[in-house]
């Protein structure tokens, strides 16, 4: 699952930072940075300590800056910004993901148990299916139109209430959270899982592209299909913790 995020930050980053016209110097240090984040994660899941990944991170990110001295950019500090935007953006949402991944009970521990990730995926698409479908077949009323003319409120709340549902069979299969946990962790995948997917839409609006990659048949890039991941697991890892 590791190596599977890391391939996911890896051409997420190098997505994002073709889509903003990055120079290919600071796509390397940006997705260097990721890694380091990543790896600083990981390592700490795993009862392991490493001061490199944190130097890397230091070292990286005023390399970051530096390199903007020497690159002749009409606007270095927005081409700054972009870089660690893309950081923040992509590479520390999936790296958080890897907390309840390895921490069983959000304590530190070696253990391995994905039942908590494939629950989480399992709703963030469930909410994907059902409020494209309730919206197909009721939806009239536009929940951003100028953004995303195709959600409606409608659909938005089919989402909701059948995710709910699906959250109350997940705890039957996954014991790690009680039934009402679960559908907590479903409301607010729901919720910031949408957010998620108009946040994206907006960011490609503004660069006037449909589509932020081609890397997915069908499904477009990298930030096209884990829109939803990029905005909800922060507020998912946050709950999980506030309530161990």
């Amino acid at each position: 699952m590791a190596f599977l995020f890391f391939v996911i930050i890896v051409l997420g980053l190098w997505e994002f930072y073709s889509l903003v016209e990055q120079k290919s110097i600071q796509k390397v240090f940006g997705i260097l940075l990721g890694i380091s984040i990543f790896a600083a994660i990981i390592l700490s899941n795993a009862w392991l300590f490493s001061y490199y990944p944190a130097l890397a991170i230091l070292f990286l990110s005023a390399t970051i800056i530096i390199a903007e001295l020497f690159l002749h950019s009409q606007k270095p500090f927005s081409n700054i910004a972009f870089a660690f935007w893309g950081v923040i953006y992509i590479s520390i949402p999936f790296s958080l993901l890897t907390i309840p991944t390895y921490h069983v009970h959000l304590m530190m521990s070696d253990t391995y148990s994905p039942d908590f990730l494939l629950g989480y995926f399992f709703l963030l698409w469930s909410n994907d299916t059902f409020a494209y479908l309730v919206g197909i077949a009721i939806g009239k009323h536009k929940l951003f139109e100028r953004i995303s003319p195709k959600k409606t409120w409608e659909g938005f709340a089919g989402g909701i209430i059948c995710t709910i549902g699906i959250a109350s069979v997940i705890s039957v299969f996954f014991t790690e959270l009680t039934m009402i946990q679960w559908m907590i962790v479903s409301l607010i995948v729901s919720v910031f899982g949408t957010l998620g997917d108009l946040v994206e839409s907006m960011f490609k609006r503004s660069l006037g592209v449909k589509d932020s990659g081609t890397i997915l048949p069908g499904h477009g890039g990298i930030l096209d299909r884990f829109d939803g991941v990029l905005l909800s697991s922060p507020f998912v890892v946050t709950y999980l913790l506030l309530i161990r």
